[in-house]
């Protein structure tokens, strides 16, 4: 560190007088000249005028308020949406489970690991998509792990993880309605979660095609499944692996079809709080290292194999994002 009243004093070493034992000086280069004994006298005096005129130097910076209260309190708290499977869900046994959901579980074992704790609990609370970022900005929740989409509106009040997964909007009919393309939705009552970037993203890409459809706002998959099935709504809009999943576990999945085309670029992030980067560093040291090693695989397979093998896009986001340490 330079101190400021010292900034701009700058010295060289000449002598004062040819041949031996010639006396040494030190000459500053905006003033006048000093004898080195008389110089070393000045400059302790000017540190210590500085260093009183400064106060106390300050404190290093203070460690993650996330990761001392985890050690203090031997907790993490995730937060979850439920009925967003194969993402995130509660299953009947009362467990909470899914992709997103398995790598907050390894996200939680790193953090355990590298905090030397013996034992570390994970308290799971269920969130919708309206209060998920809220609540992890106001420091409920430590972190959300479900299908939130990165986006820079949304870096205002939270920050992201490294992505976690690419995916892609897509609306749901029924087989008979023959709705084959985004134009034929025109004047059509399409169910979506609302306050979304799906919403807003569908909104954006029925206009540009002039075929805006009438929007039933809904809290959940569930909710708008039940409305499709039902024949309340033509549609239902999601980002399309939730919509694959959720097709698979109607009781007629046949009866459901997909529009053709994706109408957005889904890529998922954890949620986290935007004045914490060593817990975000943690969290992401965490991922990467799943890339790297490739137990992202098996994860993969488990919560999506079913529908279907990664795409070129989802490859080339693992490996964009295992980064070097």
């Amino acid at each position: 560190m330079i101190l400021p009243c010292l900034a701009g004093l700058r010295y060289i070493r000449v002598p004062s007088k040819a041949g031996a034992g010639a006396r040494v000086k030190l000459v500053s280069l905006s003033g006048p000249a000093f004898p080195v004994r008389t110089y070393a006298l000045f400059s302790a005096a000017l540190v210590a005028f500085c260093m009183a005129s400064i106060g106390p130097m300050p404190e290093a910076a203070a460690a993650s308020p996330t990761l001392e209260r985890i050690k203090e309190s031997a907790t993490i708290v995730f937060s979850y949406r439920n009925g967003a499977p194969p993402f995130s869900f509660k299953d009947r046994e009362g467990r909470v489970r899914g992709y997103s959901v398995e790598l907050c579980v390894r996200v939680a074992a790193a953090i355990q690991k590298a905090l030397a704790i013996p034992e570390l609990k994970i308290d799971w609370v269920s969130l919708e998509a309206s209060t998920r970022l809220e609540s992890v900005a106001s420091g409920k929740v430590d972190a959300d792990c479900g299908t939130t989409t990165i986006t820079l509106s949304r870096m205002q009040t939270v920050d992201f993880s490294v992505p976690v997964f690419v995916d892609g909007g897509g609306v749901l009919v029924n087989a008979k309605s023959k709705l084959a393309r985004l134009a034929n939705l025109k004047g059509k009552r399409i169910a979506v979660i609302g306050g979304t970037t799906t919403e807003q993203a569908l909104v954006g890409a029925l206009n540009a095609i002039e075929a805006p459809a009438v929007l039933v706002p809904v809290t959940n998959g569930a909710e708008g499944m039940a409305l499709l099935t039902e024949g309340k709504v033509d549609g239902y809009a999601g980002d399309r692996t939730v919509l694959a999943n959720l097709r698979l576990r109607a009781r007629n999945p046949g009866a459901l079809v997909f529009v053709a085309g994706d109408f957005s670029y889904e890529p998922y992030g954890l949620v986290l709080r935007r004045d914490d980067p060593d817990f975000k560093l943690a969290v992401n040291r965490a991922l990467v290292n799943l890339y790297r090693t490739g137990d992202i695989d098996g994860i993969f397979q488990r919560w999506l194999g079913a529908l279907g093998k990664p795409g070129t896009l989802l490859h080339a986001m693992f490996y964009l994002n295992t980064l070097p340490e």
